[in-house]
């Protein structure tokens, strides 16, 4: 392929600029001319495309966010969008198209490599909810975000006698919240995957004060059954029983925004770097994700729609480690 294009959609990730720059740097240096889209899929029905060269994306590997930007496109959910959008890619004489995003992004992709427009994606969220990659792009980052959050809380915390309900993103998968509670030395994590009724709550801080813990810290999914502010709600009714003056913090957008660390740098730019070498050369209708210590390519049909389970031995761990 002479022309191909590239594309953030979703969530953003700290790490997609990294992946934006390897893909044009490297589709250039395979020889093909590479183009942005501006604002995801909602750009292809605006037919907001444009060339992009080595110097476009110079100085943009430590920056978070995505410069091409990100937009929600319901026409482009539609099979009229969709085909708008192929012939907007077309009608630049563009052969291939790289997408960098989650879930819904990779789904997307399909459908237009499905359309017979070839695609390639790049496994980027920092929720971690994306079969084809052990770990995807921004992830890190944004453990670390809440880790440090984490940290200080507990500095607080120590000083008053308190404990922390800290809700983390995830959207309906527990992987943040759960390594951020083995990292952050939480006495429990609210997942998900497994069901934690309130009262189990109070009788973990209450055993935690009575063995005379200075704090205690409770890390919560944002796609838990009960939310952050109702298991406050909760816990602050039976104060008396917990011990503990109960405090709640949601980190929010906060993790999406960090600057991105040396691991989603690389991992984004060792993915881009490959999902440009498989365009370029003709392979499509695949994933570019990291799986045992490489980037793999994984078919589509075994992408999307799949659940990808969380490791249980983890939150196991978890619950050891909390005594």
């Amino acid at each position: 392929m002479k022309k191909i294009a590239v594309l953030t959609s979703g969530g953003d990730a700290p790490g997609m600029n990294a992946a934006i720059r390897a893909v044009v740097r490297t589709g250039i240096g395979l020889g093909a001319q590479v183009y942005g889209v501006r604002q995801g899929y909602q750009g292809l029905i605006e037919d907001l495309i444009q060339p992009m060269g080595a110097r476009d994306v110079g100085g943009i590997i430590q920056v978070g966010g995505t410069v091409l930007g990100s937009a929600r496109s319901k026409d482009f959910m539609t099979p009229e969008g969709r085909e708008k959008a192929k012939a907007h890619l077309e009608g630049h004489g563009i052969e291939g198209l790289v997408v960098i995003g989650g879930n819904g992004s990779q789904t997307g992709a399909k459908a237009l490599d499905d359309l017979g427009f070839p695609v390639v994606g790049i496994a980027s969220t920092i929720d971690n909810d994306l079969a084809g990659s052990e770990i995807t792009i921004g992830v890190d980052t944004a453990l670390n975000i809440a880790l440090e959050a984490i940290d200080r809380l507990k500095v607080t915390a120590s000083s008053h006698h308190r404990a922390f309900l800290v809700e983390v993103m995830g959207r309906d998968c527990g992987y943040l919240a759960l390594m951020a509670g083995i990292a952050g030395g939480a006495e429990a994590v609210v997942i998900p995957e497994v069901e934690t009724k309130p009262e189990t709550l109070v009788e973990i801080l209450s055993e935690a004060w009575a063995r005379g813990k200075s704090n205690g810290l409770i890390v919560v999914a944002e796609g838990a059954s009960d939310d952050c502010n109702s298991l406050y709600t909760y816990l602050k009714s039976r104060s008396e029983e917990v011990g503990y003056d109960i405090r709640m913090t949601i980190l929010g957008h906060v993790q999406r925004g960090g600057v991105p660390t040396a691991f989603d740098r690389l991992l984004a730019t060792r993915l881009a770097s490959e999902a440009a070498r498989q365009i370029v050369s003709g392979n499509h209708g695949v994933l570019v994700g990291w799986n045992k210590s490489k980037a793999t390519c994984t078919p589509y049909e075994e992408v999307v729609g799949v659940h990808k389970p969380l490791d249980m031995r983890l939150f196991e761990m978890a619950d050891i480690l909390a005594q």
